[in-house]
């Protein structure tokens, strides 16, 4: 074993900071768009001057666009990246968290504000399990889809029965609940 004798404490890697990727990547995508929409815009204004639009076995900007590429230029421009990835993480659920738990349990609805990812199961002994798996499974996440696109991961056990309203409720009672408190 060798001493260090420089002085210096050895050096642990740090986590990667958040850095603005994502937003370099919208911004970039957009200039792109807006030089490409430039660029169609003179090229029709050569085409006008020399007689008109013509009709040739070239590509131009009056051609029919693909839908895959037309959705996907739409997502771009209005900045819905980050909500279509973790859509498609709910549409591949099984895949992510395996076949068992993703029988128990289910991604309801993503906050993009708050970067949190809602997860209902169907009994609390699932619900505890994947309360504790819940930080491998942000870290999955994140690979998948870019570093800090789900923060938290919070976890919601079975809903309680519904309520009934008989003949024999009094009115404006809150059930067993309202006589103790």
């Amino acid at each position: 074993m060798t001493e260090n004798t420089s002085g210096d404490a050895p050096k642990t890697p740090k986590p990667p900071e958040p850095s603005g990727v994502d937003l370099a990547r919208v911004a970039l995508r957009a200039a792109k768009d807006a030089a490409r929409a430039r660029g169609d815009a003179a090229q029709q204004k050569k085409q006008a001057r020399r007689g008109g639009l013509r009709s040739g076995a070239r590509a131009d900007g009056r051609d029919p666009m693909a839908l895959g590429s037309a959705i996907n230029r739409l997502i771009t421009e209005r900045g819905w990246e980050a909500p279509a990835a973790v859509g498609g993480v709910m549409g591949r659920w099984p895949q992510i968290v395996g076949e068992d738990v993703a029988k128990h349990c289910v991604p309801e609805r993503y906050d993009e504000d708050e970067r949190v990812l809602i997860v209902r199961c169907d009994s609390t002994a699932w619900a505890t399990n994947l309360r504790l798996l819940a930080p491998t499974l942000v870290a999955r996440l994140n690979e998948d889809l870019g570093h800090g696109t789900v923060q938290l991961i919070k976890v919601q056990g079975p809903g309680g029965p519904a309520r009934r309203y008989g003949p024999l409720r009094a009115p404006g009672s809150t059930g067993p609940g309202d006589t103790y408190g």
